[in-house]
């Protein structure tokens, strides 16, 4: 039963990246080619304590991409702004996000979307942590609020 529970929602995770890139027209980057990316055989890389990334397509040091991210337990990225969009699609675990108007648990197969200059928190789950797909139309960063 937790099996296909995971396989629904990992399915439904795809369906909907697909669907964001679609939206975006990022279709012209991959030039035709068909991606597949498993977060179970990502190669994950710390890019900060608690924080993981793994490459699907784009760089997320220079502009548009993807990545599958991880989020220790309990981790907490404290308030800050990015200046691009971030979609966000849960796989396992719960990524945490709160904002003035309240408070988000996007798990398996939910949807969040970020717009850029929106002040928010965001942090793993306490005790699973966070597997998530992300995307973005820019370069990744991360604002510390004021």
């Amino acid at each position: 039963m937790k099996k296909t529970l995971l396989m629904v929602g990992v399915a439904t995770t795809l369906m909907i990246a697909w669907s964001i890139g679609r939206v975006q027209g990022q279709q012209g980057q991959w030039n035709g080619k068909v991606i597949y990316a498993s977060a179970d055989e990502a190669n994950f890389q710390e890019t900060t304590k608690g924080v993981s990334m793994a490459p699907i397509w784009g760089d997320a040091e220079k502009g548009a991409h993807a990545t599958y991210t991880k989020f220790a337990p309990g981790y907490d990225a404290g308030m800050h702004t990015h200046t691009n969009d971030i979609w966000i699609v849960g796989v396992k675990g719960a990524y945490l996000y709160k904002d003035d108007a309240g408070e988000k648990r996007v798990g398996p197969g939910a949807f969040l979307r970020v717009p850029g200059g929106k002040k928010h928190w965001s942090g793993g789950d306490p005790t699973e942590g966070a597997l998530f797909y992300e995307e973005s139309s820019g370069k990744f960063d991360l604002i510390p609020a004021k």
